[in-house]
């Protein structure tokens, strides 16, 4: 019974945040701002699935300059944990596909989310030309999930190098984002599914790489990830045993 409950609660909202949210982009079509707004409603939805959400920035994250953003990628609940981290002026990098998800699928276009064909290489390696052109146009950056597909319980999955292309290329900093593990840990028919912990962690200067290879940066941005990733979900684990969330 809960899990039905909370599907209808879930399906409504997200459809009225869709459709207000695309007439509310009308007004201002494609403005890089809208995404963290929605992200953050769509973040929302965390006490309906029974889960807390704590959100860690670094100091100074305000001031940030253009970067791009790499998280993990674990499953759909990046939408309520992930999203609620996304800083303003920060678009996404996602799919084609996407386009055609019912109520979603406009809104996610109108935000200004960039969409890439995964299918066609070509159009995907045009895609870092274009990260480079918005980079030096306006104050934007980007968020990707250098994983390229969901991991789904399989740990952190190796890394695509088109962030760190894209990065290289338009010489801005690259922000890790960590997102504790949430593989099989919401459960729709369980009133409380814990503890969630998204983690923004400084800059990684790519100049310290300038004269190594972009797969040596990619590797390096992997093993920090890989070493935050164990430990907030250490801290999960035990602050969850503990009752202490």
């Amino acid at each position: 019974m809960l899990s039905i409950l909370r599907l209808i609660v879930v399906i409504i909202y997200s459809i009225l945040v869709c459709v207000f949210g695309c007439i509310w982009c009308l007004f201002s079509p494609r403005n890089p701002k809208h995404v963290s707004t929605f992200g953050r409603l769509f973040g929302r939805l965390a006490p309906v699935f029974g889960l807390k959400v704590e959100l860690r920035r670094p100091e100074g994250h305000e001031n940030f300059p253009n970067a791009i953003y790499i998280c993990n990628h674990q499953n759909n609940y990046d939408m309520i944990t992930a999203a609620s981290i996304v800083e303003p002026t920060t678009v996404t990098v996602g799919k084609k596909s996407l386009l055609w998800v019912p109520f979603f699928g406009l809104l996610y276009w109108l935000t200004g989310n960039l969409l890439i064909d995964r299918d066609n290489r070509a159009k995907a390696h045009g895609t870092i030309g274009e990260l480079v052109s918005e980079f030096q146009k306006k104050k934007i950056s980007f968020w990707m999930f250098p994983e390229g597909t969901r991991s789904r319980g399989r740990g952190l999955l190796p890394f695509k190098t088109g962030a760190f292309h894209a990065a290289v290329a338009a010489g801005v900093p690259i922000i890790p984002v960590v997102v504790s593990n949430t593989h099989d840990k919401i459960k729709l028919n369980r009133l409380k599914n814990g503890l969630a912990i998204v983690e923004m962690m400084p800059p990684v200067d790519i100049k310290a790489f300038e004269n190594q290879s972009v797969r040596k940066l990619a590797t390096h941005c992997r093993e920090l990830m890989s070493a935050k990733l164990d430990e907030l979900n250490a801290e999960v684990a035990a602050r969850e045993a503990s009752g202490k969330l």
